[in-house]
């Protein structure tokens, strides 16, 4: 099994952010489960790989040409890919991953994160879907979408397919169930 991570590719203002995605990279490598996630050596995304990689895990980023060229990819990866674009990153994230989970970040990761809830609301994809809540962080963006819902532009089955963890144990016991 493997895991695409969406994440901030700067660290956030708080602590906690850096230390839950340290924890979900320990977290996934000892369970034996692989990430996948934008390639980046820099931010939450260099934290995470970074603790998979020392936890012994599979780790297969996937970044686009300009990121690369511009020598923020991560060098010590378990696999590397380099696309044309961030249309293609996110599509090969998908053929990769069998769940996706997504800690803090920014529109980079809100852009990813809606992208895959857009494919599975409208059929290409049946795959789990996962926040991983720290301090709260994706509060207002459930409210939004249960806003959304609420006002008929977001299917009542798509509104239960966001789900929500509060720690890298329970991400992984919720993909167990599925």
């Amino acid at each position: 099994m493997r895991v695409a991570v969406f994440l901030g590719s700067s660290v956030g203002s708080r602590p906690e952010y850096a230390a839950a995605a340290a924890g979900l990279g320990k977290c996934l490598a000892e369970a034996g489960t692989g990430l996948v996630y934008g390639g980046a050596s820099v931010g939450l995304m260099g934290v995470l790989a970074d603790a998979a990689l020392a936890a012994g895990g599979e780790v297969i980023g996937v970044i686009p040409e300009h990121v690369f060229s511009a020598e923020l990819a991560h060098q010590g990866l378990t696999r590397l890919e380099v696309v044309a674009s961030m249309h293609e990153r996110k599509a090969r994230m998908a053929e990769l991953a069998d769940a996706f989970a997504a800690l803090p970040g920014g529109l980079g990761t809100l852009d990813e994160l809606f992208e895959i809830l857009t494919w599975r609301q409208i059929g290409l994809h049946a795959k789990p879907i996962v926040l991983v809540d720290v301090n709260g962080f994706w509060d207002r963006l459930a409210e939004l979408v249960d806003a959304l819902a609420d006002e008929g532009f977001v299917a009542e089955s798509s509104r239960g397919c966001l789900l929500r963890a509060r720690d890298p144990g329970e991400l992984l016991s919720l993909l167990r169930v599925r």
